[in-house]
Protein backbone atom coordinates (compact mmCIF):
# COMPACT_ATOMS: atom_id res chain seq x y z
CA UNK A 1 0.00 0.00 0.00
CA UNK A 2 0.91 3.39 -0.58
CA UNK A 3 2.63 6.02 1.80
CA UNK A 4 1.35 9.23 0.23
CA UNK A 5 4.40 11.13 2.14
CA UNK A 6 6.75 8.44 1.46
CA UNK A 7 9.99 8.97 -0.45
CA UNK A 8 11.86 6.47 -2.18
CA UNK A 9 15.60 7.73 -2.77
CA UNK A 10 17.82 5.64 -5.32
CA UNK A 11 21.48 6.62 -4.86
CA UNK A 12 21.02 7.37 -0.90
CA UNK A 13 24.37 7.23 0.51
CA UNK A 14 25.72 9.63 -1.59
CA UNK A 15 26.82 13.42 -0.84
CA UNK A 16 23.21 14.58 -2.37
CA UNK A 17 21.18 11.34 -1.04
CA UNK A 18 22.44 11.84 2.49
CA UNK A 19 21.47 15.11 2.21
CA UNK A 20 18.14 14.57 0.99
CA UNK A 21 17.38 12.08 4.06
CA UNK A 22 18.34 15.00 6.18
CA UNK A 23 15.94 17.82 4.55
CA UNK A 24 12.89 15.15 3.85
CA UNK A 25 12.95 13.76 7.62
CA UNK A 26 13.51 16.91 9.11
CA UNK A 27 10.04 17.88 7.25
CA UNK A 28 7.80 14.71 8.31
CA UNK A 29 8.04 12.82 5.05
CA UNK A 30 9.26 8.89 5.13
CA UNK A 31 12.38 8.46 3.25
CA UNK A 32 13.32 4.82 2.06
CA UNK A 33 16.32 4.35 1.40
CA UNK A 34 17.84 2.09 -0.99
CA UNK A 35 21.41 0.31 -0.49
CA UNK A 36 23.16 -2.54 -2.07
CA UNK A 37 24.89 -2.91 1.10
CA UNK A 38 23.42 -1.70 4.54
CA UNK A 39 26.45 -3.40 6.00
CA UNK A 40 29.07 -0.47 4.51
CA UNK A 41 26.58 2.58 4.18
CA UNK A 42 23.70 1.48 6.57
CA UNK A 43 25.12 3.40 9.81
CA UNK A 44 26.44 6.36 7.92
CA UNK A 45 22.72 6.54 6.38
CA UNK A 46 20.86 6.32 9.55
CA UNK A 47 22.99 9.50 11.27
CA UNK A 48 21.45 11.44 8.71
CA UNK A 49 17.74 10.43 9.46
CA UNK A 50 15.05 11.91 12.38
CA UNK A 51 14.33 9.25 14.49
CA UNK A 52 11.29 6.70 12.92
CA UNK A 53 11.51 8.46 9.29
CA UNK A 54 14.00 6.42 7.41
CA UNK A 55 13.42 2.40 6.29
CA UNK A 56 16.24 1.40 4.54
CA UNK A 57 16.07 -1.18 2.03
CA UNK A 58 18.92 -3.47 0.82
CA UNK A 59 18.69 -4.66 -2.51
CA UNK A 60 21.77 -6.62 -4.41
CA UNK A 61 20.38 -6.44 -7.76
CA UNK A 62 17.95 -3.64 -9.69
CA UNK A 63 15.70 -5.97 -10.93
CA UNK A 64 11.69 -5.68 -11.63
CA UNK A 65 10.69 -7.41 -9.26
CA UNK A 66 13.28 -5.65 -6.40
CA UNK A 67 12.30 -1.98 -8.17
CA UNK A 68 8.20 -2.56 -8.10
CA UNK A 69 8.31 -3.47 -4.39
CA UNK A 70 9.94 -0.74 -3.44
CA UNK A 71 7.71 1.72 -5.49
CA UNK A 72 4.58 0.39 -5.01
CA UNK A 73 5.39 1.44 -1.06
CA UNK A 74 6.00 5.36 -2.71
CA UNK A 75 4.12 8.25 -3.81
CA UNK A 76 7.27 10.12 -5.01
CA UNK A 77 10.81 7.90 -6.07
CA UNK A 78 14.32 9.95 -6.98
CA UNK A 79 16.90 8.61 -9.17
CA UNK A 80 20.48 9.83 -7.96
CA UNK A 81 22.27 6.47 -8.76
CA UNK A 82 24.93 7.44 -11.31
CA UNK A 83 28.80 6.82 -12.03
CA UNK A 84 31.79 9.19 -13.42
CA UNK A 85 33.80 6.26 -14.83
CA UNK A 86 33.38 2.94 -15.99
CA UNK A 87 34.70 -0.11 -14.32
CA UNK A 88 33.57 -2.21 -16.62
CA UNK A 89 32.51 -2.26 -19.99
CA UNK A 90 29.25 -0.70 -21.22
CA UNK A 91 28.42 0.45 -17.15
CA UNK A 92 27.34 3.70 -18.13
CA UNK A 93 25.07 2.16 -20.61
CA UNK A 94 23.59 -0.09 -17.60
CA UNK A 95 23.55 2.49 -15.02
CA UNK A 96 22.79 5.57 -16.95
CA UNK A 97 20.48 4.48 -19.18
CA UNK A 98 18.68 0.63 -18.61
CA UNK A 99 18.54 1.60 -15.14
CA UNK A 100 16.93 4.83 -15.39
CA UNK A 101 14.46 3.12 -18.41
CA UNK A 102 13.06 0.09 -16.21
CA UNK A 103 12.31 2.69 -13.09
CA UNK A 104 10.44 5.02 -15.16
CA UNK A 105 8.44 1.88 -16.94
CA UNK A 106 7.87 0.64 -13.47
CA UNK A 107 6.74 4.11 -11.94
CA UNK A 108 4.44 4.62 -15.26
CA UNK A 109 2.86 1.21 -14.33
CA UNK A 110 2.52 1.70 -10.45
CA UNK A 111 0.89 5.27 -11.19
CA UNK A 112 3.45 7.30 -9.00
CA UNK A 113 3.23 10.63 -7.93
CA UNK A 114 6.57 12.24 -9.16
CA UNK A 115 9.28 10.16 -10.88
CA UNK A 116 12.68 12.90 -10.08
CA UNK A 117 15.71 11.96 -11.91
CA UNK A 118 19.12 13.33 -11.89
CA UNK A 119 20.74 13.56 -15.09
CA UNK A 120 23.61 16.27 -15.78
CA UNK A 121 24.20 19.89 -17.14
CA UNK A 122 26.04 20.08 -20.67
CA UNK A 123 25.99 16.84 -21.75
CA UNK A 124 23.90 17.73 -25.45
CA UNK A 125 27.03 18.44 -27.43
CA UNK A 126 29.45 15.82 -26.02
CA UNK A 127 28.32 12.95 -28.40
CA UNK A 128 32.38 12.07 -28.57
CA UNK A 129 31.96 11.21 -24.69
CA UNK A 130 29.93 7.83 -23.51
CA UNK A 131 29.19 9.26 -20.30
CA UNK A 132 27.42 11.73 -22.09
CA UNK A 133 25.67 9.72 -24.14
CA UNK A 134 24.32 7.03 -21.62
CA UNK A 135 22.93 10.15 -19.30
CA UNK A 136 21.00 11.60 -22.88
CA UNK A 137 20.14 7.88 -23.71
CA UNK A 138 18.50 7.82 -20.25
CA UNK A 139 16.50 11.25 -20.26
CA UNK A 140 15.03 10.10 -23.64
CA UNK A 141 13.69 6.82 -22.09
CA UNK A 142 12.22 8.42 -19.27
CA UNK A 143 10.26 10.96 -21.15
CA UNK A 144 9.00 8.26 -23.57
CA UNK A 145 8.16 5.86 -20.34
CA UNK A 146 6.59 8.96 -17.74
CA UNK A 147 5.13 11.19 -18.87
CA UNK A 148 5.21 12.87 -15.21
CA UNK A 149 9.19 13.05 -14.96
CA UNK A 150 11.20 15.39 -13.75
CA UNK A 151 15.02 15.38 -15.12
CA UNK A 152 17.05 17.52 -13.12
CA UNK A 153 20.67 18.44 -14.84
CA UNK A 154 22.44 19.88 -12.37
CA UNK A 155 26.28 21.38 -12.87
CA UNK A 156 28.64 20.10 -10.61
CA UNK A 157 27.01 19.66 -6.85
CA UNK A 158 30.14 20.49 -4.03
CA UNK A 159 30.15 19.94 -0.71
CA UNK A 160 32.57 18.44 1.67
CA UNK A 161 31.36 15.11 0.50
CA UNK A 162 32.34 15.45 -2.68
CA UNK A 163 34.53 14.10 -5.12
CA UNK A 164 35.57 16.99 -6.92
CA UNK A 165 36.63 19.98 -4.83
CA UNK A 166 37.99 17.57 -2.06
CA UNK A 167 39.96 15.42 -5.02
CA UNK A 168 41.80 18.80 -5.85
CA UNK A 169 42.18 19.78 -2.46
CA UNK A 170 43.81 16.78 -1.61
CA UNK A 171 45.85 16.81 -5.07
CA UNK A 172 47.17 20.56 -5.12
CA UNK A 173 48.44 20.13 -1.42
CA UNK A 174 50.98 17.97 -2.69
CA UNK A 175 51.79 18.15 -5.67
CA UNK A 176 54.00 21.36 -7.35
CA UNK A 177 52.69 21.70 -10.50
CA UNK A 178 48.67 21.25 -11.83
CA UNK A 179 47.94 20.94 -15.60
CA UNK A 180 45.23 22.98 -16.99
CA UNK A 181 43.35 21.09 -19.80
CA UNK A 182 42.11 23.11 -22.91
CA UNK A 183 43.89 26.07 -21.03
CA UNK A 184 41.19 25.63 -17.97
CA UNK A 185 38.27 28.20 -19.86
CA UNK A 186 35.72 25.38 -19.77
CA UNK A 187 33.03 27.03 -17.61
CA UNK A 188 31.07 25.68 -14.75
CA UNK A 189 28.03 26.86 -12.89
CA UNK A 190 28.76 24.83 -9.85
CA UNK A 191 26.00 24.34 -7.09
CA UNK A 192 26.21 23.45 -3.51
CA UNK A 193 24.39 20.13 -2.30
CA UNK A 194 22.52 22.08 0.15
CA UNK A 195 20.82 24.42 -2.85
CA UNK A 196 20.36 21.69 -4.96
CA UNK A 197 18.49 19.51 -2.42
CA UNK A 198 16.42 22.50 -1.58
CA UNK A 199 15.29 22.90 -5.34
CA UNK A 200 14.78 18.65 -5.16
CA UNK A 201 12.58 19.47 -2.16
CA UNK A 202 10.60 22.19 -3.38
CA UNK A 203 9.69 19.89 -6.35
CA UNK A 204 8.30 17.45 -4.24
CA UNK A 205 6.09 20.06 -2.15
CA UNK A 206 5.30 21.89 -5.46
CA UNK A 207 3.97 18.75 -7.09
CA UNK A 208 6.11 19.76 -10.01
CA UNK A 209 5.88 17.29 -12.92
CA UNK A 210 6.88 16.85 -16.62
CA UNK A 211 9.68 19.08 -16.53
CA UNK A 212 13.70 18.96 -17.56
CA UNK A 213 15.28 21.69 -15.77
CA UNK A 214 18.58 22.86 -15.41
CA UNK A 215 20.57 23.25 -12.12
CA UNK A 216 22.78 26.00 -11.83
CA UNK A 217 24.31 28.06 -8.63
CA UNK A 218 25.62 32.18 -9.10
CA UNK A 219 28.11 31.69 -10.44
CA UNK A 220 29.82 30.81 -13.82
CA UNK A 221 33.26 30.07 -13.26
CA UNK A 222 36.19 28.86 -15.65
CA UNK A 223 38.12 25.44 -14.26
CA UNK A 224 40.99 27.65 -13.89
CA UNK A 225 39.49 29.59 -12.08
CA UNK A 226 37.96 27.18 -9.68
CA UNK A 227 41.53 25.68 -9.41
CA UNK A 228 42.41 29.42 -7.80
CA UNK A 229 39.90 29.41 -5.80
CA UNK A 230 40.37 26.04 -4.33
CA UNK A 231 44.26 26.91 -3.55
CA UNK A 232 43.63 30.04 -1.94
CA UNK A 233 41.38 28.40 0.27
CA UNK A 234 44.23 25.39 1.25
CA UNK A 235 46.31 28.33 1.36
CA UNK A 236 49.26 26.89 -1.49
CA UNK A 237 50.63 28.24 -4.36
CA UNK A 238 51.16 25.97 -7.23
CA UNK A 239 51.52 26.46 -10.92
CA UNK A 240 49.17 26.02 -13.17
CA UNK A 241 50.55 24.76 -16.68
CA UNK A 242 48.33 24.39 -20.05
CA UNK A 243 48.61 20.76 -21.24
CA UNK A 244 48.42 20.55 -25.11
CA UNK A 245 45.93 17.43 -26.16
CA UNK A 246 48.10 14.89 -26.91
CA UNK A 247 49.94 15.23 -23.38
CA UNK A 248 46.59 15.74 -21.63
CA UNK A 249 45.61 12.21 -23.35
CA UNK A 250 48.51 10.28 -21.64
CA UNK A 251 47.94 12.32 -18.39
CA UNK A 252 44.88 11.05 -18.56
CA UNK A 253 45.37 7.33 -19.30
CA UNK A 254 47.58 7.57 -16.16
CA UNK A 255 44.91 9.28 -14.04
CA UNK A 256 42.46 6.84 -14.65
CA UNK A 257 44.69 3.83 -13.72
CA UNK A 258 44.17 5.03 -10.02
CA UNK A 259 41.77 3.54 -7.76
CA UNK A 260 39.46 6.25 -7.85
CA UNK A 261 40.85 8.15 -10.88
CA UNK A 262 40.92 11.81 -10.68
CA UNK A 263 40.72 12.13 -14.60
CA UNK A 264 39.61 9.94 -17.50
CA UNK A 265 40.20 9.41 -21.57
CA UNK A 266 35.97 9.89 -21.32
CA UNK A 267 35.77 12.69 -18.35
CA UNK A 268 38.90 14.74 -20.88
CA UNK A 269 36.58 15.24 -23.85
CA UNK A 270 33.77 16.30 -21.54
CA UNK A 271 35.74 18.88 -20.45
CA UNK A 272 36.07 20.57 -23.88
CA UNK A 273 32.27 21.78 -23.29
CA UNK A 274 30.90 24.55 -21.15
CA UNK A 275 28.70 23.18 -18.64
CA UNK A 276 26.28 25.93 -18.16
CA UNK A 277 22.81 27.36 -18.80
CA UNK A 278 22.13 26.07 -22.67
CA UNK A 279 18.73 27.89 -22.83
CA UNK A 280 17.00 24.56 -24.17
CA UNK A 281 15.17 24.17 -20.77
CA UNK A 282 14.12 25.71 -18.01
CA UNK A 283 16.47 26.34 -15.22
CA UNK A 284 15.72 26.57 -11.09
CA UNK A 285 15.75 30.55 -11.54
CA UNK A 286 12.48 30.37 -13.60
CA UNK A 287 10.79 28.56 -10.76
CA UNK A 288 12.23 31.18 -8.46
CA UNK A 289 13.94 28.32 -6.72
CA UNK A 290 17.45 30.58 -6.26
CA UNK A 291 21.01 28.41 -5.53
CA UNK A 292 22.29 31.49 -3.59
CA UNK A 293 25.73 29.84 -2.26
CA UNK A 294 28.91 30.82 -3.63
CA UNK A 295 31.76 28.57 -4.15
CA UNK A 296 34.57 30.15 -2.49
CA UNK A 297 32.55 31.51 0.54
CA UNK A 298 31.16 27.55 1.20
CA UNK A 299 34.77 25.68 0.29
CA UNK A 300 36.46 27.91 2.68
CA UNK A 301 34.20 26.26 5.34
CA UNK A 302 36.20 22.75 4.88
CA UNK A 303 39.20 23.31 3.21
CA UNK A 304 41.14 23.39 6.73
CA UNK A 305 41.49 19.68 6.72
CA UNK A 306 44.13 20.22 3.57
CA UNK A 307 46.03 23.43 4.68
CA UNK A 308 48.85 23.22 6.67
CA UNK A 309 48.41 22.97 10.45
CA UNK A 310 44.49 21.67 9.67
CA UNK A 311 41.81 23.51 11.81
CA UNK A 312 43.89 25.90 13.50
CA UNK A 313 45.66 26.92 10.64
CA UNK A 314 45.22 30.66 9.59
CA UNK A 315 44.99 31.57 6.01
CA UNK A 316 46.82 34.23 4.29
CA UNK A 317 44.80 36.89 2.92
CA UNK A 318 46.13 38.13 -0.64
Amino acid sequence: MKNQDSILIFGSSGQIGKSLIRKFTKNNYKVIAVTRSIHQKGYQIKTQSNYGYLELEEIKSFNKDNISRLINKSSVCINLIGILYEKKENQFSLIHDDLPSLISQIAAKNSINQLIHVSALGIESALDSKYAISKLEGEKKIRKNFLNSVILKPSIVYSVDDNFTTNFMRLLSVIPIMPLYYKGKTKFTPIHVSDFVNIIFQIVQKKITNETIECVGPEVLTFKEMLLKILKSIDKNRILIPLPLFLAKINAKLFQLMPKPLLTIDQLKLLKYDNIISKKYKTNIDFNMVANKKFEEEINKYSFNWRTGGQFSKKREN
